[in-house]
């Protein structure tokens, strides 16, 4: 044999292999080969799902595909999308790990800190009413007052702003403090330049998140995917929540304030406590001594970076869509207003003041806790794939073994928008969640398939968190104002993995009752 003919030959088993790797194995032979594909690239290629992500139209793009395949489907030649609370069982209450498309989250502070969000401790917690009075007394209601003037001119008020600070000042004061909070609502210059580079930050993620390692290879050798003012951007914001940070930290090494008090920063002070803990029971031995131990002030900073960005706009998302739907129906907001006045103390305004109510009453109230869940279920603020890893060797998903190593993941959008489960599912309808309608699935199969806040253990920390200040909020306001639409051009929801108004705009005008 010669020289020629061992080179054609090397090339030809070469090419035998990569053929069988990268096309026969995918499309007959992978054990992902049985399930169906919405495109037939998907078998070999994540090109399909990756443009639809790149366009900002991967939740729209999945509901087409589950409604024509099923509810599991190949979406990449290693990637599963699922659309049913029984797979969704199996996988977030599973223990299957995140997938790399996260930042790097700190677990351990995490799970410090999860006493502090849960509805218990929200509901008892004498430092977060007396934070929800300053905000809603000092800032939120005197604004609206104010905007009863101004908002005669045709342009209103800008709510999705407002309810953007609104979500900011309650999460700050949470974890900093009433004195080192933000404070959006008053300050709306800042609280506009802030948005502005939130949403630069926002909507450049896509080559980190999906092309991190070819991202991360290009910046090496000088090609950055990503403009550098996005970089800027995220300097900025990182660099305004250490100094709070930091501030705070150093208010607890000094005169402490009262854990009862507005001034209380729950959640900084539980952080750092579980570090000094850790600290002391395992010394230089503990998984987080060169992490955190070392550094706790960047690791708290770090964390709680998380909690207010994630804390922000989905509020505010949420709070905007169910302000809109209450402000085309008077009707409506007389009837959640009815139910409003029989909290005890009700937060009728008197004397310029309202009252905290009792959160038990709050929550209980029916038509308010429907109209949240629904507006949640509609809107979902982050209703984007929540992505999962199969763990080694395989999972069964469905009817399929899954092997290990596959990316699974299911979405708010799609599963409440199950026909079966939500009756004309786009359209908002808050009674679904009151009486169980002849016909219907009820309002037991709603909740189950309810995916608002996803699920498991690794679920959305400030879920009880958002629920209580958005209940809240809803419940000052309409106790005393009724509104209206003005300006609402622009409100259809973006295709993002957190949604928002298109124009990120709703403009309303308030009337004092």
């Amino acid at each position: 044999m010669t020289a020629i003919d061992i080179y054609y030959l090397a090339v030809i088993i070469v090419a035998s292999l990569v053929s069988y790797r990268y096309l026969l194995y995918p499309l007959f032979f992978s054990p992902l080969a049985q399930i169906p594909t919405p495109h037939w690239t998907c078998s070999i290629s994540d090109a399909w799902i990756l443009y639809a992500r790149f366009r900002g139209r991967e939740n729209r793009i999945l509901q087409a595909a589950h409604k024509k395949c099923g509810p599991i489907v190949r979406v990449g030649p290693r990637e599963l999308s699922v659309n049913s609370v029984e797979a969704v069982k199996t996988i977030y209450q599973g223990g299957f790990d995140k997938h790399s498309w996260y930042s790097v989250f700190d677990n351990f502070g995490k799970r410090m800190v999860s006493n502090v969000y849960s509805k218990s401790y929200i509901n008892a917690s004498i430092a977060q009413a007396a934070q929800s009075d300053v905000i809603l007394n000092t800032r939120l209601m005197p604004t609206l007052e104010a905007s009863m003037s101004e908002s005669r001119t045709p342009h209103g008020i800008d709510v999705h702003s407002l309810f953007c600070a609104v979500a900011m000042d309650f999460i700050s004061a949470y974890c900093f403090g009433i004195r080192r909070s933000s404070n959006f609502i008053k300050d709306k210059a800042y609280r506009d330049h802030w948005l502005k580079i939130y949403m630069t930050r926002k909507g450049h993620g896509f080559f980190a998140q999906e092309l991190h390692s070819v991202s991360k290879i290009l910046t090496y050798v000088g090609i950055c995917l990503t403009p550098r003012w996005v970089d800027a951007a995220n300097r900025e914001l990182e660099a305004w929540c250490k100094e709070l940070s930091d501030a705070t930290i150093q208010d607890l090494r000094g005169p402490e304030p009262e854990p009862d008090s507005a001034d209380s920063p729950v959640v900084v002070r539980t952080l750092l406590a579980g570090y000094d803990k850790e600290k002391k029971m395992h010394g230089t031995d503990s998984p987080i001594h060169s992490t955190t131990i070392l550094n706790p002030e960047l690791s708290i900073a770090s964390e709680v970076f998380d909690h207010v960005l994630a804390g922000q706009e989905t509020t505010g998302v949420a709070l905007t869509y169910l302000s809109y739907h209450l402000s085309q129906s008077l009707d409506l907001q007389k009837e959640l207003r009815n139910e409003l006045l029989s909290l005890r103390p009700n937060m009728v305004l008197k004397g310029g003041r309202i009252e905290m109510p009792d959160p038990k009453q709050l929550h209980n109230l029916p038509k308010l806790h429907g109209m949240v869940l629904e507006t949640v279920r509609r809107y979902a603020p982050a209703g984007g794939p929540e992505p999962r890893v199969v763990p080694y060797p395989s999972r069964r998903i469905g009817p399929y073994e899954v092997p290990g190593g596959t990316r699974v993941s299911a979405s708010a959008y799609n599963l409440h928008r199950d026909e079966q489960t939500y009756q004309n599912p786009e359209q908002w309808d808050h009674t679904r969640w009151l009486t169980d309608k002849v016909g219907s699935p009820g309002r037991e199969a709603a909740g189950k398939q309810f995916w608002g806040f996803s699920s498991g253990g690794r679920m959305c920390l400030g879920s009880n968190f958002a629920t209580h200040e958005m209940k809240l909020t809803i419940a000052a306001i309409y106790s005393n104002f009724t509104s209206h639409v003005v300006d609402d051009r622009g409100i259809e929801q973006t295709d993002m993995y957190t949604g928002h108004p298109k124009s990120n705009a709703l403009y309303l005008r308030y009337d004092r009752i």
